[in-house]
């Protein structure tokens, strides 16, 4: 009896707890697997809706986007800090877009840049334009700077761009009417490469008054009376004839590349004299590679023509 009830001590006190031991063991050993083996999150690229042409809208990852607008606003000469810098103002402008929906019913953006972006698909861009090194080396340029948009007090910044300033960009108030504080005039030293620096047109005296739809008298050498600049070295206000006129009028009906022009007359033509091209209003891309060419990074290029902005990426990061 005595060595009955020994042997079940020992299974009580020994065997028992062993085997709750290991039952234990085997649960947490299981809810362990079960944790890590249960699928993640996955995080869904950002699409952009856009309006290819007059009829066909395409849904594209914003990248494969942003890498089909860099291709059709920079040269492949340009510097990579500046291909950079353009890819996260494309970015950003895209992103804007989509969150105002204020220019398109039907998609988020076009590829009419009079109105939004320019965009030249992948392949069209080596069948006629460059090489595939070239489409490469953008890409890259692009990834190294994937998501990132400029931000200015918690919200995207309208990120416009143009070609070249003519040397200093110009005030968003004195082109739209509006006070933005992160699209003040800039130098923009360096531009001088750019075909577009500086651009003559003439036009005959019928042809200038045409144009305007008014009649002037006597010669035009003397129909030009008073101008007033922006601060950005752009025509504020004009005055031809007896009718005064906004710079940025005169640049439509005249079809002239940017408003920093000058107007001189001679005989029975008039010669018009621009620099820059563009509006003018942010950042300038020869500008930005004038900036590269000189060691700048893409972030420090996009602080001097958006000055107060900061990168991040998604909501406020």
């Amino acid at each position: 009896m005595k060595a009955n009830n020994l042997l079940l001590v020992v299974l009580l006190g020994v065997i028992l707890p062993w085997i709750l031991l290991m039952g234990i063991e085997k649960k947490i050993i299981n809810n362990h697997s079960k944790v890590t083996t249960e699928p993640t999150a996955v995080i869904e690229p950002t699409y952009i809706d856009v309006k290819i042409d007059d009829q066909n809208i395409v849904s594209m990852d914003m990248e494969a986007y942003i890498l089909g607008v860099v291709l059709g606003e920079m040269p492949a000469s340009f510097e990579t800090e500046a291909i950079k810098a353009q890819a996260v103002v494309a970015r950003t402008f895209a992103a804007y877009s989509i969150e105002m929906s204020n220019k398109h019913s039907d998609c988020d953006i076009c590829t009419d840049s009079n109105c939004c972006q320019s965009y030249i698909d992948p392949e069209v861009y080596t069948q006629k334009i460059g090489s595939t090194n070239d489409v490469d080396r953008f890409r890259t340029a692009i990834m190294d700077t994937a998501g990132e948009c400029l931000w200015y007090a918690g919200s995207l910044i309208e990120a416009t761009y143009f070609s070249c300033s003519g040397g200093k960009t110009e005030d968003a108030e004195a082109v739209w009417g509006t006070d933005v504080p992160y699209l003040k005039s800039q130098d923009s030293p360096g531009e001088e490469k750019s075909v577009h620096f500086l651009n003559t047109v003439n036009f005959s005296a019928n042809e200038f008054q045409n144009k305007l739809g008014i009649k002037l008298q006597g010669l035009p050498g003397t129909w030009i009376k008073k101008v007033t600049y922006t601060q950005g070295g752009g025509v504020d206000t004009i005055q031809i004839g007896s009718k005064i006129y906004k710079g940025t009028q005169i640049r439509k009906l005249l079809g002239l590349k940017s408003t920093a022009f000058i107007i001189t007359a001679a005989g029975d033509s008039v010669t018009i004299t621009t620099k820059g091209f563009g509006h003018r209003v942010g950042m300038s891309q020869y500008g930005a590679d004038a900036m590269a060419v000189k060691g700048n990074t893409y972030d420090q290029i996009l602080s001097y023509y958006y000055p107060g902005t900061y990168l991040g990426k998604g909501p406020d990061v």
